[in-house]
């Protein structure tokens, strides 16, 4: 049975091991798993019951890691995404004053464009559109953008309004003991010790607990209480309302963060070929958009792929069973206490730090020598971290290497999906905004 399960997710090819694998997922959920608060906290601000909004983020985390690991066989975690949660909740529910179960049907509807698109090749199409230089960049656009969060986490970088961002209090307890967990971290990674992610967490986490800089923030919502959400969206009433600008959100953000996520991914895990083509894409996008129909049916935003994906493979995961571990853990959070409610900050940060820093070794394949190149993915580089989003960055690299394509007679038929997203973002950017 483990052999013919080997052989399905293909270890000897990818080089891998039940125990490498099982790591990684671990390591996946631990730097994931503050989604388990954090959604719930958001989505209930929209007056989604929080007990159930906690179940419904586990279920369908635990759904869409599960189906991502069985069916494309890549150790890429999903979970509801942060933004297009606060998008959800702020700007949809109440700004404009639309009932959560109206919102609902709308990310309902999203899905469904995702799966008809996905059926149809377009968004296989999209992907391949993009030059591989932007994949670079935005591999290590995204590997800025993580190293930040964790930066913030641990209080490395904190606010200042005279330079929008300053050093931390060195001083803080929980400051110094991100450092050490980082410190810690990189030792084992430099001695190339498996698993050194997932050992600098829990050792960490214990020392927090001993000295008292740790304690446990909430307990998870049980499978009884997703009654009060599951099947609760209205479908009928999105589509009545005429919330078109809202679906294209929920579907335009989600399409490019996505395709973002699983370029980094993907990349830094080895998976793409030489060719720049992803193999089994097509499970991937169809796992991606089921997830995202499967979550606004149990009751919260949409569900996307996690950049966070990238701790796992950085802790050696290749194959689709990461993902599942991933999946597993998520049912058990849902079942008991979440992991995150243990786990501190201070003790996920150095991981992210440690996972970007790694993340940026694909700068050296853009040419940066080359303007028409090195423009684009500048762009891409640093405006993902900048503005905090990967469709913004990866919008804004798009639209300049259409534009100096075609202000310097280097347009090619070929490119005109590109030239097609060019102008799609520049609605976005124009219409909706950059945030």
């Amino acid at each position: 049975m483990l052999k013919s399960l080997e052989h399905y997710f293909e270890f000897h090819p990818l080089g891998t091991n039940w125990r490498t694998e099982i790591i990684a997922g671990a390591t996946t959920f631990l730097t994931m798993a503050y989604i388990v608060l954090v959604n719930p906290a958001i989505l209930a601000s929209a007056g989604v019951p929080i007990a159930a909004a906690t179940a419904a983020t586990c279920l369908s985390a635990a759904f869409g890691s599960l189906l991502m690991g069985v069916l494309a066989r890549y150790p890429i975690a999903l979970a509801p995404g942060m933004g297009l949660n606060a998008y959800f909740t702020y700007t949809v529910c109440l700004k404009m004053h639309v009932p959560w179960q109206t919102a609902l049907g709308a990310v309902f509807i999203s899905g469904i464009l995702f799966l008809a698109l996905t059926a149809a090749g377009v968004r296989q199409m999209i992907l391949r559109s993009i030059p591989h230089e932007l994949y670079a960049a935005v591999a290590s656009g995204i590997g800025l953008f993580i190293a930040f969060i964790g930066f913030r986490n641990a209080g490395l970088v904190v606010g200042d309004p005279a330079t929008f961002v300053s050093l931390g209090n060195l001083r803080n307890p929980t400051t110094a003991l991100a450092l050490f967990g980082l410190t810690l971290t990189v030792i084992l990674e430099i001695k190339k010790i498996r698993g050194s992610i997932l050992i600098g967490v829990l050792t960490t986490t214990a020392i927090a607990w001993a000295f008292g800089l740790a304690h446990r923030t909430a307990d998870g919502g049980g499978l009884n209480s997703l009654a009060q959400t599951f099947l609760q969206l209205n479908i009928r009433g999105a589509l009545s309302k005429g919330l078109l600008e809202i679906i294209f959100v929920f579907f335009f953000v989600d399409l490019f963060d996505n395709l973002g996520t699983l370029v980094a991914v993907t990349k830094r895990a080895g998976l793409i070929a030489p060719d720049h083509s992803i193999p089994r894409l097509n499970r991937i996008l169809f796992a991606d958009a089921t997830s995202t129909i499967f979550g606004s049916l149990t009751g919260t935003s949409t569900v996307t792929s996690y950049v966070e994906s990238t701790a796992g493979v950085a802790a050696g995961g290749r194959s689709g069973v990461t993902a599942i571990v991933t999946g597993l853990l998520f049912i058990l959070a849902m079942a008991a206490t979440p992991v995150v409610g243990l786990v501190p900050s201070a003790a996920t940060a150095p991981a992210l730090i440690l996972v970007g820093s790694l993340m940026l070794a694909t700068i050296t394949e853009i040419r940066w020598h080359e303007p028409l190149v090195a423009v684009p993915a500048f762009l891409t580089l640093i405006l993902i971290p900048f503005t905090y989003s990967i469709a913004n960055g990866l919008g804004f690299g798009i639209i300049a290497w259409a534009v100096l394509h075609l202000a310097t007679g280097n347009l090619r038929r070929q490119d005109w999906v590109l030239y097609i997203l060019a102008a799609l973002f520049t609605l976005r950017f124009i219409y909706i905004g950059a945030g």
